[in-house]
């Protein structure tokens, strides 16, 4: 049983949609995959991480510890008592928590043990959604192997369960854009479909970032929780949806390029990411960084570029690598 989850880019409104404010986001042509197979022992649970060289197996009782152990350290971080980095030991933990929710959520009987191999080409750690894709696909991937019947919601809360784990508060995006495919309009939960954007995109990849979304997300939280920051965040939100309605490329990149000067602002852009941005800009184009930033280091993840032309050149001078990407309209399935 194969299943797999798109990885998402958020166009506008990153860290606003924590604060019921509304992002627009797309999935992307890059996902991650989980293939089920029945593994050889009656009681193991063999999880690979191919990407990573990881493997490790468990028994049902082991992997109902481990749920009970996250969980006891993520109410620890809602106190205060932990930091989020500190929630989760290994990133495998997270596919692990994903799947002994779902076979305990919908109180699945298990004869037999499985193997779960996962393998992602969305690049990690970048704001683009990787852990949302992989843990749906696992999800998704388990849900059928089981013969379980399809319901989106029940998908959508588990991926969310599991995201928190990672990000703290999550805003529920990434999940729902990897489940659904295409693009959306999102706020507080709730999401509007939009047409797929036609506008021209470069993804150029400046590193991956030194501190976690999570973090991020924490820091942001503490100096701008209250601030009036986040409406000037909507406002920007509602003239790109209309721009991108009218397909207007000029209103599209001065909508990124006032994103961009707002994410400046709340201090998740690094200073050599701001360098490379403003030389972007002096060219005509405009671009912003498409997921949480760094608040720390010089490597600030996914920057999106809008404009006619890659910026190949300034690239190569920055040492940056270009991503080629495309709108996906379909969302986490079996294949």
């Amino acid at each position: 049983m194969k299943a797999i989850a798109p990885g998402k880019l958020i166009l506008t409104g990153e860290h606003a949609v924590v604060y019921d404010k509304p992002a627009i986001a797309m999935a992307i042509d890059r996902s991650a995959q989980s293939v089920i197979l029945p593994s050889d022992a009656a009681d193991e649970f063999l999880f690979e991480l191919q990407d990573l060289s990881q493997s490790e197996s468990f028994t049902l009782r082991a992997l109902r510890e481990l749920k009970n152990r996250l969980a006891k350290n993520y109410r620890l971080f809602l106190e205060g008592k932990l930091g989020i980095r500190e929630v989760l030991y290994k990133p495998v933990e997270l596919f692990q928590f994903a799947f002994i929710t779902i076979l305990d959520g919908l109180h699945l009987k298990v004869a037999n043990g499985v193997k779960i191999q996962l393998h992602s080409n969305i690049p990690i750690g970048c704001g683009m959604g990787s852990s949302a894709a992989t843990v749906l696909s696992v999800l998704r991937g388990v849900g059928h192997y089981f013969r379980v019947e399809f319901r989106p919601e029940w998908y959508q809360a588990y991926s969310l369960e599991a995201e928190n784990l990672q990000h703290g508060h999550a805003s529920g995006v990434d999940t729902y854009i990897s489940l659904n495919g295409g693009c959306a309009r999102f706020q507080k939960g709730e999401a509007q479909k939009l047409p797929l954007p036609r506008m021209p995109m470069h993804l150029v990849h400046t590193g991956v970032p030194e501190t976690t979304t999570g973090e991020c997300v924490s820091r942001v939280r503490e100096k701008f929780g209250d601030s009036h920051i986040w409406d000037d965040f909507e406002a920007v939100a509602n003239a790109m949806e209309k721009a991108l309605a009218s397909n207007q490329l000029e209103d599209i990149q001065s909508c990124i390029r006032e994103n961009n000067r707002l994410l400046a602002d709340i201090g998740v852009v690094p200073g050599r990411v701001r360098e490379f941005i403003s030389e972007v800009e002096n060219t005509g184009a405009a671009a912003k960084i498409c997921g949480a930033g760094a608040v720390g280091g010089d490597k600030g993840g996914i920057v999106m570029v809008c404009s006619e032309q890659a910026p190949k050149q300034l690239c190569d001078k920055y040492g940056y690598n270009i991503v080629s990407v495309r709108g996906e309209p379909l969302g986490a399935r079996i294949v």
